[in-house]
């Protein structure tokens, strides 16, 4: 299949966001990807199969710094991502969304339902694979030894060599202390509608206990957790996409 541009939305600064969107009936399913990741990677391009296969909207798009968007990835933090979501979502859906958040996305989902509660765009269900909620504070500086962490708040940056790319991952002064802006396991967490999560318990970045951890801090939501035994991060195999799939269909179903 011949690969589609991306259109653009400006959202000031003379900054520009890529984004692909697909028509059709129904709540509209929001792609939300992860650190470093782009909305054409695996799972992304899954939901497209799936939303046209169903005839549902679909819309996916590049934060500052990732894919196809504009800016460099060592200049933004949580909240420019935060406020690129709910750029989007308030420029391209006219009803309530479902959205599916990987990683750091699933944390960008529950910030942004809680943004958009008891507005007229609250999320209508919420699928979110591996969250990687608070994941700055808790599986990043947490984690890091006393010299990493005296890099960061001397030289401002720790190029942290990536699993994923053959370039370093820049990790910022500012990344982490904008973070502890948007922490949310201090008490309970409202998405105000259905959550679904799907884990791996072999996923090295995100530790299956912060997805039950998270089904504690979402006491007044239903939530349904699927563990999936021998899952890594990414769960993007074949038998996990049919997961994801029917994750969203399943909320979809309801919304």
């Amino acid at each position: 299949m011949e690969r589609q541009p991306p259109q653009w939305l400006e959202i000031g600064q003379g900054r520009r966001l890529a984004f692909l969107t697909q028509q059709g009936d129904g709540a509209p399913v929001v792609w939300l990807g992860g650190f470093r990741s782009d909305m054409r990677a695996t799972k992304a391009e899954a939901l497209a199969d799936w939303a046209r296969d169903h005839g549902r909207p679909y819309l996916r798009f590049d934060y500052g710094g990732h894919g196809e968007s504009e800016g460099n990835f060592g200049d933004f933090t949580l909240s420019d991502w935060l406020g690129d979501a709910l750029a989007m979502i308030e420029s391209q859906c006219s009803r309530r969304p479902i959205l599916v958040g990987s990683s750091m996305g699933g944390w960008i989902a529950l910030l942004a339902a809680r943004k958009l509660l008891g507005s007229p765009l609250q999320p209508a269900g919420l699928v979110l694979i591996a969250p990687a909620v608070d994941f700055s504070e808790e599986l990043m500086w947490a984690q890091m030894p006393d010299a990493i962490r005296r890099t960061i708040q001397q030289e401002g940056v720790w190029l942290r060599p990536s699993e994923y790319s053959p370039d370093p991952t820049p990790i910022t002064r500012a990344l982490i202390e904008d973070g502890r802006r948007h922490l949310m396991f201090g008490g309970e967490i409202k998405a105000g509608c259905p959550v679904h999560i799907l884990q791996g318990m072999r996923d090295p970045d995100v530790p299956w206990r912060q997805a039950i951890k998270l089904v504690e801090h979402l006491s007044g939501d239903p939530v349904v957790l699927t563990l999936v035994k021998d899952g890594d991060h990414r769960l993007s195999t074949p038998a996990d996409i049919a997961r994801l799939q029917a994750a969203v269909a399943a909320v979809a179903t309801a919304a």
